[in-house]
């Protein structure tokens, strides 16, 4: 993992408890922007990061392309960029396929090849599955089947731009400031007990779903095994990837609302929950019977992003810190206050969100605030 010197961490040890930095800003009319401000926000929370992972994820940006799946692809080597294609070509109509643009950027140093490719689901092709099962299907093949090949970017109209560096240079290195999107998301990382490498950066993907994490899943294991029931593979040596996963199935499968996938993930506490309304009781009561490992135990804060939605959340008790501010129309989440005031000075509105609670940017809805338990339950 290399060396580093200790940050913020009196106990003089390699595990650094209060690091990594989160931004994300959505317009949630749709209005499409450069990353300009997300690439100067997140670089304000510098010292959050060590230089061994940043990334971004950006939604509409592929506009001319809007229906077709974009792969972004890494290769350690040209062996690996052939069979990876090979198995590409066979199982989708390929509309193109090329390296993601570059430039040179000091602190980047040995970078992996990274291509994009346009893929079509024939229609043949699609028969057995549903286009997303299809997808994940291929995408956990190639992931798992070819060495040294990594997909990690796999949606519509969105990308993951990700690897080993501090955010900013990740930004120059991929030319984000070419790229525009209506929402974008941004992270710095501080591994703690996973290795600083590409694949390990933040954003984690599958489909359009995106994830960036501050903290520590040390449910990782129980997740993980239960995800594999479900045909998830974790091969990026992070406990992260289990949050996209499971965000997947929950919602995109399982068709469960975000307020519903909040009281999975971060799962009030049973003294809690035997505080609650008959009603509110046996809802939980049974989301835990029938969801419970996914549960995710630790200390944590994510931005979880898809096609037309933005969603912040905290673990239950609000270990890792997460600020919320809108100014008009947009949606701003961020490990720290200062960086969202930085971009926007005058906000409309700025606050803490409660351990739990999920803050929703929409296209479709303005901010909302926790359904209640009948409406929870009807809408599943």
């Amino acid at each position: 993992m290399g060396h580093w010197k200790h940050v913020n961490n009196p106990y003089d040890d390699d595990k650094v408890i209060d690091a990594c930095a989160l931004f994300g800003m959505m317009d949630t009319s749709g209005r499409r922007f450069s990353g300009v401000d997300a690439i100067t926000a997140i670089t304000n929370m510098h010292e959050r990061g060590n230089g061994l992972g940043g990334g971004f994820a950006v939604y509409g940006l592929y506009p001319q392309y809007a229906e077709h799946y974009a792969f972004h692809v890494m290769y350690l080597d040209d062996a690996a960029r052939q069979e990876a294609e090979s198995l590409l070509q066979d199982g989708f109509r390929v509309a193109l396929a090329e390296p993601v643009p570059t430039r040179k950027t000091r602190g980047i140093q040995d970078p992996p090849l990274v291509w994009r490719y346009f893929l079509e689901v024939r229609p043949q092709d699609g028969q057995r599955l549903s286009h997303d099962d299809y997808v994940l299907e291929k995408v956990m093949r190639i992931n798992t089947g070819v060495r040294d090949a990594f997909v990690f970017s796999s949606g519509k109209n969105m990308a993951v731009f990700k690897g080993v560096g501090y955010p900013e240079d990740i930004a120059n290195y991929f030319r984000l400031e070419e790229y525009q999107g209506y929402l974008w998301t941004a992270h710095s990382r501080f591994p703690t007990n996973t290795p600083g490498w590409w694949g390990g950066a933040h954003p984690f993907n599958v489909l359009d779903w995106t994830v960036i994490h501050n903290g520590e899943i040390s449910s990782y294991g129980i997740n993980r095994r239960y995800l594999e029931m479900f045909g998830y593979h974790c091969t990026m040596q992070t406990d992260t990837e289990v949050i996209a996963y499971a965000v997947d199935l929950l919602m995109r499968r399982h068709k469960l609302p975000i307020e519903v996938v909040a009281d999975v993930l971060a799962a009030p506490l049973w003294s809690r929950i035997e505080r609650e309304d008959e009603e509110r009781a046996a809802f939980h009561t049974t989301l835990r019977q029938v969801y419970g490992s996914l549960l995710l135990n630790g200390p944590f804060s994510v931005v979880i992003a898809h096609q037309g939605e933005m969603i912040g959340l905290t673990d239950r008790i609000r270990l890792r810190p997460l600020t919320a501010a809108t100014k008009g129309d947009m949606l701003f989440l961020s490990s720290e206050e200062s960086a969202i005031r930085l971009v926007c000075p005058q906000l409309d509105t700025a606050w803490t969100p409660m351990g739990g609670e999920p803050i929703v940017g929409s296209l479709n809805r303005p901010l909302g605030k926790r359904e209640p338990v009948a409406a929870a339950l009807a809408a599943t």
